[in-house]
């Protein structure tokens, strides 16, 4: 009886050199897998996309610093002799956030009968007040508020309340009294309308400076 057999396939024989044509088609072909360039992006597709990027970062940062200050122009004199028209102020708006508004306070507000306006006014009455304006004097609680800051008068015979300041709510008026529509035309304001207080005047340069708290209460003696 006759047997064939075949060998076994043998997983670890090496293979038979290529012939000297096959070699050099063989290097031929790796030497142009590995030396084949890299497709890179345009030089115009990478400056489009940058400028987008910068665009996108500084609308980011934009809007989150309007969450925090905005700057307005005073368009009025109500505030002179220590606001002029045409003077530009930053506002800070988280101030109410973390504190309490105080007399003195200058603020930025949206006005009660328009709220696409916003005023500018200093803090006279605050929650619990009892707001008199007499013999070109402003009462609160009963007794004269103490205002040496630069401002202009009351013109004679003007009388207004006496009037409570209920919660929430805020007794605001112009420093240039003759000429200022403040609560003592509109009544006092809900304090959801302030926009923030007056922080920074940064325009003109020569008026550069942080916006001065005037303390209209000094020994705290004046709210009820």
């Amino acid at each position: 009886m006759t047997e064939s057999t075949k060998p076994a396939e043998d997983l670890y024989a090496l293979q038979p050199d290529p012939s000297g044509a096959e070699a050099l088609q063989l290097a031929a072909e790796t030497d142009a897998a590995t030396t084949a360039p890299v497709k890179e992006p345009s030089y115009g597709w990478m400056m489009v996309r940058e400028l987008v990027e910068t665009v996108v970062l500084s609308l980011i940062i934009f809007l989150l610093i309007r969450q925090v200050v905005q700057n307005y122009r005073i368009e009025n004199h109500s505030m002179e002799p220590n606001f002029y028209e045409g003077q530009f102020v930053l506002v800070n708006k988280l101030a109410y956030w973390l504190g309490e508004p105080k007399r003195g306070d200058v603020v930025v507000f949206h006005n009660p009968r328009n709220t696409n306006e916003d005023y500018i006014k200093r803090i006279i009455g605050i929650p619990g007040d009892t707001v008199e304006v007499r013999d070109q004097t402003v009462f609160i609680n009963g007794q004269p508020l103490p205002e040496d800051f630069p401002h202009n008068a009351m013109p004679p015979g003007e009388f207004i309340g006496p009037i409570v300041i209920g919660d929430g709510q805020l007794f605001v008026m112009g420093d240039n009294r003759p000429n200022s529509s403040d609560s003592r035309v509109f009544g006092p304001i809900a304090q959801d309308l302030v926009v923030g207080q007056a922080w920074l005047r940064i325009w003109p340069l020569t008026e550069f400076g942080i916006v001065q708290h005037e303390d209209l209460a000094p020994e705290g003696a004046l709210s009820q």
